[in-house]
């Protein structure tokens, strides 16, 4: 053989043993990261073969499966009072993707989760039929807080502070996610995406912002737990105004004639003054104050419930003015409805709180339980006196303070008002904060809510926290104790 046919031959089967390796690592180690890819059409047609498996509210599907009439996708998602609980479920979309429950747990809602196979199934590669998603949400709660909320931006949470469960979680807007759901609904995904008011997101868990004189909770707990004052009902020291720390400006309070001068902590959560609790977060430093949010759940960037929530923050690197304004809710400081809530109901729960959580289990076809919520973390925010001292000082708050218009007739309610400022010095409408607890007496219920109302179109002098977001939280609660 001469030598140029020898290495034509040579050089040919490098070329086959090049392919016959590339076409084994392809079908042995590749084959489930292609078959797993978003860009791969034949894992969109095998998801919508069969219809999907149900998001469970109440013992009743919020979510269903419709037969297409044409295309290669046989079945198309289905919402059942999709607006009222987007926020729970999120979407599941033959064109773009899934978010939320839809997209957390898809895997057996499609029936492709390994956890849904048998032995026999996992050697053929057969499809078991899907699972079900049971949720922790209360319709009742649900609906009361969707409708009160109505037309305004903003959002809430409602929690069983005992068990962690979120029974509510409203966002509004809100928008359908059945009008998504197939592969033809391009105007209706770009009219959602232009929307300046952004009802794709989930402002419960997805959009801190500051949550004003309801983190005076946080600080009022600081004072307590490292003995900066022994009660609730022990006089402070703090002059009004307080001029804050190397500046030239006072820290003033809303209501000049509040009798703010020395108050002690329930007087000053009563009347909401500014310069006790900016004092005392300066008293205290910033470390503790942080210390402290960060008990509550601040800067938890891993947060679950099972979405991921945006993490609330309390800053660093604070000279002693910012760490004043960062005691009443302000200057950096940031949280969503979910971490409000938490906030309530630890205090709720005898200063324990109980990780929060929106499904109580994940089952298979049968019925059979794939993960189960029932006994959530817990861990101790502050002690049982703290908690008992503060949760009596926010009763003060709703029966003869700012938080009036939370009263339930026959429960007991706290809570604690917000208004935080919005924009370059305050210049754009503020945002509307209430975080409560109410409890029946007969019963033993407890609920937790935390409001936000970021723009319900009223004038700027009526904005507060009582005026529009705690009547929304009294009707959460309301429908929570009745239930």
């Amino acid at each position: 053989m001469n030598t140029t046919i020898r290495r034509a031959a040579v050089f040919s089967l490098l070329l086959v043993l090049a392919l016959l390796v590339r076409a084994t690592w392809v079908q042995a180690y590749d084959a489930r990261a292609l078959a797993t890819n978003e860009n791969n059409h034949r894992r969109t047609i095998a998801q919508y073969a069969q219809p999907l498996g149900d998001i469970v509210v109440a013992g009743s599907a919020v979510t269903g499966s419709a037969r297409t009439e044409h295309g290669d996708l046989a079945y198309q998602r289905t919402y059942t009072d999709g607006a009222l609980y987007a926020p729970v479920t999120g979407y599941s979309s033959q064109a773009y993707g899934a978010t939320q429950l839809e997209g957390i747990h898809a895997g057996v809602l499609d029936g492709t989760d390994e956890r849904l196979k048998d032995p026999l199934d996992a050697l053929t590669g057969a499809r078991q039929k899907p699972g079900d998603v049971l949720t922790t949400i209360d319709p009742a709660v649900q609906k009361a807080g969707f409708e009160a909320l109505g037309d305004a931006k903003g959002a809430a949470v409602a929690l069983d502070p005992a068990t962690g469960d979120v029974l509510g979680m409203v966002s509004t807007p809100s928008y359908d996610p059945s009008a998504i759901s197939g592969t033809g609904d391009g105007d209706a995904w770009q009219k959602l995406l232009d929307d300046p008011d952004k009802p794709l997101v989930n402002r419960a868990l997805r959009q801190p912002l500051p949550p004003g004189s309801t983190f005076k909770l946080v600080v009022a707990a600081a004072a307590l737990e490292e003995g900066l004052y022994g009660s609730v009902d022990e006089r402070t020291d703090s002059p009004d105004p307080y001029p804050l720390p190397g500046s030239t400006k006072d820290l003033t309070n809303e209501n000049p004639a509040a009798p703010c001068e020395d108050a002690s902590l329930r007087t000053a959560l009563r009347y909401s003054c500014n310069n006790v609790f900016g004092k005392l977060a300066v008293d205290l430093g910033q470390d503790k104050v942080r210390a402290m949010a960060e008990k509550f759940g601040f800067n938890d960037d891993a947060l679950d419930v099972p979405v991921r929530a945006w993490a609330s923050v309390y800053p660093t690197g604070m000279d002693d003015a910012q760490t004043a304004l960062s005691g009443i809710g302000q200057f950096s400081v940031t949280a969503t409805p979910l971490q409000m809530s938490m906030v309530s109901a630890a205090l709720a729960n005898d200063g324990v709180l109980a990780s929060p959580h929106m499904v109580s289990e994940v089952v298979d076809g049968d019925g059979g339980t794939l993960e189960s919520y029932e006994d959530p973390d817990e861990r101790r925010i502050v002690s049982s006196s703290v908690a008992e001292q503060l949760r009596s000082a926010m009763v003060t708050v709703v029966e003869d303070g700012t938080g009036s218009n939370a009263r339930i007739a026959g429960a007991e309610v706290g809570g604690k008002t917000g208004t935080a400022q919005h924009g370059e010095n305050n210049s754009r409408t503020p945002y509307a904060w209430f975080t409560s607890w109410a409890e029946d007496p007969g019963s033993g219920k407890q609920v937790a809510v935390a409001v936000i109302v970021q723009d319900s179109g009223a004038e700027r002098s009526e904005v507060s926290g009582n005026g529009l977001a705690a009547p929304v939280a009294q009707k959460m609660m309301a429908a929570a104790l009745a239930g």
